[in-house]
């Protein structure tokens, strides 16, 4: 029987909380019934006499366990067991410092359906973290869901079902639309594959509304993409991508949001066989021209791919062929790709960025739809941006292998030529091609493993601008490239770059 209340009580922090649990009355009536749960007037919970309580439990453990009321999770950890839906009209609060465990046997995943609202608003010395509830030096990508919010802006589909499988679905008419709130948050370790190519991705956007407050959240380690939006409105900054799975920052369906002040960090032993991107980016599946476009506009991105980072891997070329710490979590090995993949009429726009290390940096990809046309005529942008140790500075399709232009209607390459990507690159304001050591990337001071910040008086400090009218408003004016200055590390404190080690 499906339950519309939210299984999640500590008994403890219920005395410290002192509500008082009043019974229901009795009632005499045989026929199954749903139970219903209220708040009393003095904030105690009014309960049916089947109400279980489980110790810290979020959920039941099916995939369709839908909470209806108004509840704040006081500091603690918990675990999270099956689907737990925050339905339309109903709010999630969760303090500052709470540990939320998903639970692998029952594909744990926390849904934000339309109208319903997640306040998850930790700190810079208390962030809220979503993981593994697997033991340190155990945990997998795809140990379970992940976090999913629906929301009731536009989508270029009208209304879409939510990816991976929840029953929820996303859009409407309303880009304001508010879902809360989401910031100093980690997300460890997602991305359950309940089904083939159905996996959840770390943080899954589904036309989340700009009144919604997106912030300071870390995905690691997970099983699909790190983030991903479909359609939608609402504006994030500073999101980090840590060693995932597959793409890093995929936009689809009309997502003309603003993002700002990005770090993406590869794992050079994991990749996906659909092939691994910073940016992947889609107008549609089908690459249609329908309204509203994928717009959405990115400043101050660093991407730090997985070439050079352990030279163990250079040689062998381990770096584009997987191999794998994590050999037992579902997916298959694959390879990684490009920096950017803009592709299927995507309208995609970055400024002010930084690339380091990737296979291929740009693909600008006319196999489905009319992107490199879009390019030609100035509604794609990219200006402001560096790539550094790249081995192809462009190609023209997925799984491409040569920086030569490529006829879509042959599938040959003209091998004279440079690809569409490479000579669409170099022509735009502000771009560059160099080598790694031009950038005097230094490490910073979260133990993040690579080289992410400029060291004082590297070029890139003084390289920005925000001249371009996509620009003009929703973005902090900052006079460096990339997404960090050579004072300023805002990933010190609320991140974590060991979570395998983690104690939790």
């Amino acid at each position: 029987m499906k339950k519309n209340y939210l299984l999640v009580w500590s008994l403890m922090a219920s005395m410290v909380a002192a509500p008082a649990f009043v019974a229901c009355d009795d009632d005499d009536d045989d026929s199954p019934s749903q139970p219903t749960y209220n708040w009393s007037e003095d904030g105690g919970l009014k309960a049916c006499d089947n109400l279980l309580f489980e110790g810290n439990v979020i959920g039941n453990g099916d995939q369709g366990f839908v909470f209806n009321g108004e509840q704040t999770l006081k500091k603690g950890t918990y675990t999270l067991k099956g689907w737990v839906y925050i339905a339309d009209g109903a709010t999630l609060t969760i303090e500052p410092g709470t540990i939320i465990k998903g639970d692998k046997q029952t594909k744990a995943a926390l849904i934000v359906e339309r109208g319903g609202k997640l306040f998850a608003k930790g700190s810079a010395k208390e962030p809220i973290v979503f993981t593994s509830e697997n033991a340190a030096g155990s945990r997998k990508p795809g140990d379970w869901g992940g976090l999913i919010i629906c929301g009731k802006a536009r989508n270029n589909q009208v209304e879409m079902q939510i990816e991976g499988g929840p029953r929820s679905k996303h859009g409407g008419d309303d880009d304001n639309d508010n879902s809360g709130v989401i910031s100093y948050v980690r997300i460890e370790f997602a991305g359950y594959p309940f089904a083939a190519d159905k996996e959840i991705n770390g943080l899954t956007l589904g036309s989340v509304g700009s009144a919604t407050q997106i912030d300071h959240v870390q995905v690691s380690y997970c099983n699909d993409d790190s983030f991903e939006w479909f359609g939608g409105t609402v504006n994030c900054n500073h999101l980090v991508a840590f060693r995932g799975w597959d793409d890093e920052f995929d936009t689809d369906n009309g997502f003309s949001g603003k993002v700002q002040y990005c770090l993406s960090v590869r794992d050079p032993r994991l990749a996906d066989t659909s092939r691994s991107n910073g940016f992947e980016s889609d107008n549609c599946a089908d690459g249609a021209s329908v309204t509203p476009y994928t717009t959405a506009t990115f400043s101050n991105v660093t991407f730090i791919g997985p070439i050079g980072q352990d030279e163990a891997f250079v040689n062998d070329e381990s770096y584009i062929n997987g191999g794998s710490v994590y050999p037992n979590n579902g997916s298959s090995l694959g390879k990684f790709q490009a920096a950017m993949h803009v592709r299927r009429s995507s309208r995609l726009s970055c400024f002010n960025s930084i690339a380091v290390g990737w296979p291929i940096g740009l693909i600008i990809d006319s196999e489905k739809g009319n992107t490199q046309a879009l390019a030609t005529e100035g509604n794609l942008k990219l200006n402001n941006i560096w790539f550094a140790g790249m081995e192809l500075l462009g190609a023209d399709c997925n799984k491409a292998t040569k920086d030569a232009l490529y006829n879509y209607e042959t599938k040959e390459y003209d091998e004279a030529k440079n690809s569409f990507s490479h000579d669409f690159f170099l022509a735009q304001k502000g771009n560059k091609q160099c080598d790694t050591e031009n950038l005097a990337l230094t490490s910073g001071d979260s133990k993040v493993g690579v080289n992410y910040m400029p060291s004082a008086g590297s070029a890139v400090l003084s390289a920005a601008d925000f001249s371009a009218a996509l620009l003009a408003s929703g973005f902090e004016k900052v006079s460096y490239i990339g997404a960090f200055s050579d004072t300023d590390d805002w990933t010190e404190g609320w991140t974590e770059f060991d979570p395998q080690n983690a104690a939790y």
